[in-house]
């Protein structure tokens, strides 16, 4: 049987990663890939790298094609274009970027370490409104892992 890790750990042959200092020159230099952040919706409300799309990976295969709801334009016409997936900890970003190469698109990277090391790297981070940065006490609120006592895996 398999487990999460193991999809992830299969992703990471597939997809190159990024880190977070590597992407910052990318940004600083105007090579500027596409930020795609897969998180839920309420996850990039509460914070995100300024000028990504949200695109969750619920419905990231439909967001990549024409003719459906969820579809996005920017994404649909990227298939050549610079694509960096971010997630949280850079495990779901795995995951989703395996998804866009098999769809057909050619440049795609995973920012390793997700957010988190986005935020430990002190990189800034804005709200819903993609104006108002948060503030980095809060960032490392969030970013503390919030697991519960029944998620955890039994003794």
């Amino acid at each position: 049987m398999k487990k999460y890790m193991d999809y992830v750990a299969e992703a990471s042959r597939e997809v190159a990663e990024v880190m977070p200092w590597d992407l910052e020159e990318e940004l600083e230099d105007g090579t500027s890939p596409l930020i795609l952040d897969i998180r839920e919706p309420y996850e990039f409300d509460c914070m995100h790298i300024y000028g990504s799309y949200n695109v969750p990976r619920g419905v990231l295969e439909s967001a990549c094609e024409w003719d459906y709801e969820e579809t996005i334009p920017e994404l649909v016409n990227s298939r050549n274009r610079n694509i960096v997936v971010v997630c949280r900890s850079g495990h779901r970003s795995l995951l989703a970027g395996l998804t866009l190469k098999e769809m057909g698109f050619a440049k795609v990277r995973s920012l390793k370490t997700g957010l988190r090391g986005w935020n430990d790297y002190e990189m800034p981070l804005v709200r819903q409104d993609g104006e108002d940065p948060v503030l980095e006490v809060n960032a490392d609120k969030y970013f503390v892992p919030q697991v519960r006592a029944d998620q955890l895996k039994p003794k």
